[in-house]
């Protein structure tokens, strides 16, 4: 506990710093804590004395907007939209996020450049000197941007109950407690020296079902039990929002597990067969797999072949919907059932 946590509550006033104190993060004091002296905000700017926001208001904040689109639309018909839109201020996070790596990858590559051909004159000095603080600037705006998306992302699943997932892209940082990368980061990472967060390392277990797919317990405790024999294991699926896959992602964010979303690379009918053939090419260990479409069949199939061991779950095996209540919220009163292959 804190220090100013462990002070006597005198007055009112003091509750909401003493409770700030007690649930602050360590991300957030990382990445707001201690700013750069001199920083540039936007590429042209003059380097200057920039503030940034304090640590606990951010915290703070981040939680706020998301908690508050839940609780000003439960009760009313608009509830049921009330993930849908908190979902898209998430992925604002992410998506300036992702502006703001590519800007820094970029400037990382002037910087190669530059120091390639060095150039002894003042003029060049004070360019590369700009050149290395506009990169050190975007690097922080970046961290701070990324904690505020997790934050806010951990804040959507406790309100929802699943896992937020962006629209694209891979969601990989240090302040996250889960990683969902995307099959583009993850396949470069194998022939390309990359980011460690886009490489996790362990074996492989394929995860894919129909995206009408209600009754998630038998599937977390199928994946549980794979998880003690495999317990650096990765998890791919096919990358689907709803459904089954959706339901192995929130298991994957609540154990902290690494996920693989691979999406379809290509277009046309073929692409779903050929993803599947470069699934089987990735070769995993396991495979986790409810009944679907001819797709799906494709896939057990292919696996099959491979010698992969198959958990094959049954769309009629699922408990009825009325009785499924979504993860943390306890217990179904009934249990589907899978068979191995």
């Amino acid at each position: 506990m804190s220090d100013v946590s462990a002070r006597s509550v005198r007055h009112f006033q003091d509750l909401p710093t003493l409770y700030a104190a007690m649930i602050e993060t360590p991300e957030f004091k990382r990445a707001f804590g201690d700013p750069l002296p001199l920083s540039i905000v936007e590429p042209g700017d003059e380097p200057g004395e920039h503030d940034m926001p304090e640590p606990l208001a951010a915290q703070a904040e981040c939680g706020a907007v998301i908690a508050t689109i839940f609780d000003l639309l439960a009760g009313t018909r608009l509830e049921p939209l009330s993930a849908e839109i908190a979902w898209g201020f998430v992925n604002s996070f992410h998506f300036v996020a992702s502006k703001l790596e590519r800007r820094e990858d970029a400037l990382a590559d002037e910087l190669r450049d530059m120091t390639r051909r060095m150039d002894p004159s003042e003029v060049f000095t004070v360019e590369l000197e700009e050149k290395q603080l506009l990169c050190q600037s975007t690097f922080e705006q970046r961290e701070a941007v990324e904690c505020m998306r997790d934050y806010a992302a951990e804040m959507y699943r406790a309100q929802s109950g699943w896992p937020w997932s962006p629209s694209r892209g891979s969601k990989a940082s240090k302040a996250s407690s889960a990683t969902q990368i995307a099959v583009q980061d993850f396949l470069r990472s194998r022939t390309l020296t990359a980011r460690e967060r886009y490489h996790p390392e362990g074996p492989i277990v394929i995860a894919s079902g129909h995206a009408e797919w209600h009754d998630w317990q038998p599937i977390w405790e199928r994946l549980d039990l794979i998880r003690t024999r495999l317990p650096h294991l990765t998890i791919v699926t096919t990358a689907q929002r709803k459904g089954f896959d959706a339901i192995v992602a929130a298991w994957a964010a609540d154990r902290v597990v690494p996920l693989v979303a691979y999406t379809l690379t290509g277009s046309g009918r073929g692409a779903p067969f050929a993803r599947n053939r470069k699934m089987v090419e990735l070769k995993p260990v396991e495979a986790v797999l409810g009944e679907g479409s001819g797709i799906q069949a494709n896939l057990y199939q292919a696996l099959r072949a491979a010698g992969v061991p198959i958990h094959a779950f049954r769309k009629a095996d699922q408990a009825a919907a009325e009785t499924v209540r979504r993860p943390g919220q306890g217990a179904s009163v009934q249990r589907g059932t899978a068979s191995i292959h």
